[in-house]
């Protein structure tokens, strides 16, 4: 095991000490706030919004717009572009109602109306096949219908508002999931999720429509997550999380799909974000560019707490991490030409380490005596076009460029106190991507949704590392050159009838590299039994290019030349079935199972010997191993959720999961994968108490509690890691060894005060409150020749405070 994949976290001492000194600050805080509180008035902000048809984005002229339980009846009707507003709306939780002839009734629930800010609703309204003369009443919970129409399993809608809420979600998109059924954390220390015991990198992230890098700091090569987000969650709006047999529009993706959606800038007023905590620094600002015009920007920008404290003299652990980053959007519509956008976002992340010449620290930790060097840097800038052809046909093209560049160096102390160079590796990724996508409504029943994606990558690659039998630094990545990438997709959604939807499609992917090609179907079907209640199937073929440096692998002391072993790989294909079955236990509670099974083929494993290496158990984009594709693997498991939407101020989500996860390698024994921790639970539990003489102030209190069977891995040979030098497995017991099971409980407690034109918010998120040691590998250390082990993440305090006004 390298020294750069040990874990590095606070101590548990040292957590302790931060954690009790910041609880007493923000408890502090809560009680001069209650107390300022009691002279609260009573506080109004305005909801408006724009009703579009869901599928090809026009306007929905004469819609009716309710305030659900306002006295008097407070409500409005869409002007001759879609748009509504209600003013002198009472600030908290709102429920929204709209209706139009001809079209499904959109009912929104609990939609979070703050003093600091107006609320901007962007809803699309699916058209009702039975063109009743009158709208249906239909069951008031919207909240789990996907954002995608075409996308009937697997597939949950999220809120920028449950990344805030959950406990130890802080803001980010992939530590929520982790609430979810058949979602786990890889680790504690970064946001890699397994999905259905998948491997992390089979995760896909999209943004408005197109295929983007790896939007988390602190990333490796050809990982899907990393240690923080980029995105802030003032720049996201409602988006879709998806964990199996999805659309046809998704390709390369074996485990599931972030599709994510911005926020657009208020185009009407002037409003500021500003969010302060040890994560970082936030800065918010948006508004319209003119009275005249309806286009606004929304820019955040965020940097790195750790390194403020950093530079004040309190480093937080024995690694200066250091962040920021920058996101956007702006809008810039036109009256003739359809609708522009510019959107990115940029991160840059670092972590130093120094060593110390001491060799008496090295015997009690060896980190000491390695001095390491890493960065990750992102960065995407985007640009759409979408324009209505006609009445029906909506049509959107996205460019994109993006950058990824990764770099780790280290090298170590000798006994003589002299630097030897022990990893060096640097990778860079440039890609262009121009995406377009045709939405067609023949009618109420059809609709097709078609499009392309083309991609241009250039790539420069340089890994060497020291071999210890050798004792020389051998290099096994040495190359830059241009690719490419095309992918094509069509699909269709019928409705049967009221009760019955069909969906089928097409992706296709190839990669020019080398040819490869794979053509998949996708198809779905969706049966409303009765009030309340669906049956649904879904199936698709899913396949995924590997990361780009493996290809490239070269090996200086077997490989001849230029040769390039791994070049000719194929894509790892899957196969994805699922049964659901969805159920409203009433208004407020949702009920939910669905049983799956992934067969999965065309694995790479190990080209030069029978072992039990799979692709399928790698958390890294490159690995210095020949392969070939004749490796298998498949998930299969079941999975529950029940809960309770936020109603009179309360709110619970209980997920569970059984699965089991294998894999063969290229010795054709079927084992275990790494991520096969059989069962999994999450129970959260959520209450908020209004305060205040006019109820204008909230206290919340969110708890998590978290159960994860121990992972797999594989004992340690300690005799012959001490003669190499290095971590030695005992090959033929891979993944027979299980850890102990992951046991975690979280708290997040808020203090939301609303004021006229400003609301603040102070919260406390407790992870690991009990402070339990949750292992999370062992390894060898050859300082001092033994076997150790590194553990998650001990109790970690995170206070912010964030303003809008």
């Amino acid at each position: 095991m390298t020294n750069q994949q040990k874990p590095k976290h606070l101590t548990r001492k040292g957590s302790f000490i931060v954690f009790t000194h910041l609880l007493f600050l923000s408890f502090t805080h809560f009680f001069l706030l209650f107390t300022h509180s009691l002279k609260a008035q009573t506080l109004t902000q305005t909801i408006r919004g724009i009703i579009l048809d869901k599928n090809i984005q026009t306007p929905i002229v004469g819609a009716t717009v309710i305030l659900v339980g306002s006295t008097p009846l407070k409500g409005t009707i869409t002007d001759s572009e879609g748009g509504f507003q209600l003013t002198q709306v009472p600030i908290g939780r709102q429920t929204v109602k709209i209706t139009y002839m001809g079209y499904k009734e959109m009912t929104m629930s609990n939609v979070v109306v703050n003093a600091g800010k107006e609320l901007v609703l962007n809803v699309g309204l699916e058209e009702d096949i039975t063109q009743l003369s009158e709208i249906t009443i239909k069951p008031t919970v919207e909240k789990d219908k996907p954002l995608n129409d075409m996308a009937t399993v697997s597939t949950r809608t999220f809120s920028v508002e449950e990344t805030q809420r959950y406990a130890a979600a802080i803001n980010d998109p992939a530590r929520m999931a982790t609430a979810y059924a058949g979602v786990i954390a890889a680790d504690d220390g970064g946001n890699n999720i397994v999905i259905r015991g998948n491997s992390p990198n089979g995760l896909l992230w999209r943004m408005e429509g197109v295929d983007i890098p790896n939007p988390n700091h602190f990333s490796s090569l050809g990982a899907a997550g990393g240690g923080v987000s980029i995105l802030s969650a003032q720049v996201l709006t409602n988006s879709d999380f998806m964990t199996g047999a999805f659309p046809a529009e998704y390709g390369n993706a074996l485990s599931g799909v972030f599709d994510l959606k911005l926020r657009k800038g208020n185009n009407q007023k002037r409003e500021y974000t500003v969010q302060a905590g040890l994560l970082g620094l936030d800065v918010a600002a948006e508004r319209p560019f003119s009275k005249n015009y309806k286009g606004s920007y929304l820019i955040n920008y965020r940097y790195s707490t750790l390194e403020l404290l950093t530079k004040l003299g309190l480093p937080l652990g024995d690694f200066a991490q250091r962040f920021q980053d920058l996101s956007y959007n702006i809008s810039l519509p036109t009256n003739k030409w359809g609708k522009f956008t510019l959107f990115g976002f940029g991160g840059l992340s670092s972590s130093v380490g120094e060593a110390q010449a001491d060799s008496t620290l090295w015997k009690t930790n060896g980190d000491k005596r390695y001095d390491e060097n890493f960065k990750s840097n992102t960065g995407a800038w985007g640009a759409t076009h979408a324009v209505n052809l006609n009445k029906k046909a909506f049509l959107k093209t996205v460019v994109l460029y993006s950058v990824y560049q990764n770099g780790f160096h280290q090298q170590q102390y000798s006994n003589a106190y002299v630097f030897e160079p022990r990893y060096n590796e640097d990778y860079s990724l440039r890609k262009l991507t121009v995406s377009s996508t045709l939405n067609y409504k023949f009618n109420a029943r059809l609709a097709l949704r078609a499009g392309a994606i083309w991609s241009r990558q250039s790539y420069d690659f340089f890994r060497e590392s020291w071999n210890s039998d050798l004792k020389k630094m051998e290099r096994f990545i040495a190359s830059d050159g241009q690719t490419g990438t095309l992918q094509a997709y069509a699909q269709v959604n019928y409705k049967v009838s009221e009760k019955l939807t069909a969906n089928l499609g097409i992706h296709s992917l190839a990669l020019l590299l080398n040819k490869s090609r794979s053509i998949e179907l996708r198809a779905s079907l969706k049966w409303d039994v009765g009030t309340g209640q669906s049956l649904a199937i879904g199936y698709g073929i899913h396949s995924q290019i590997h990361p780009l440096a493996l290809y490239f692998y070269s090996n200086q002391l077997t490989d001849a030349g230029n040769s390039y072993p791994n070049r000719n790989l194929d894509f790892t294909k899957a196969q994805h079935l699922v049964l659901s079955y969805d159920r409203l236990l009433n208004e407020h509670t949702r009920l939910k199972l669905e049983a799956y099974y992934q067969s999965l083929y065309n694995v790479p494993v190990s080209a030069d010997k029978r072992t039990a290496f799979s692709l399928l158990n790698a958390t890294d984009g490159f690995l210095t191993e020949r392969l070939v594709n004749n490796g298998k693997g498949r998930n299969y498991g079941a999975e529950l959720t029940l809960e309770r939407f936020l109603h009179n101020n309360f709110y619970y989500l209980l997920s569970g999961s059984v699965f089991k996860s294998e894999y063969t390698g290229s010795d054709k024994i079927w084992r275990s994968t790494r991520f096969d921790a059989g069962a999994a639970g999450n129970l959260l539990v959520g209450k908020e108490w209004l305060m205040g003489r006019n109820k204008n102030n909230v206290l919340g209190l969110n708890l998590k509690t978290t159960f994860v069977g121990g992972f797999k891995t594989t004992p340690i040979d300690l005799q012959a890691s001490r003669s190499k030098g290095e971590t030695v497995w005992v090959e033929s017991k891979t993944n027979e060894q299980t850890l102990d099971a992951y046991f975690r409980s979280d708290v997040r407690i808020s203090w939301k005060r609303n004021r006229n034109g400003f609301t603040g918010t102070l919260s406390l998120d407790i992870q690991n409150l009990t402070n339990r040691e949750n292992v999370f590998i062992h390894y060898y250390d050859a300082t001092i020749g033994k076997i150790r082990t590194a553990y998650q993440l001990p109790l970690i305090p995170v206070l912010n405070y964030r303003i809008e006004f």
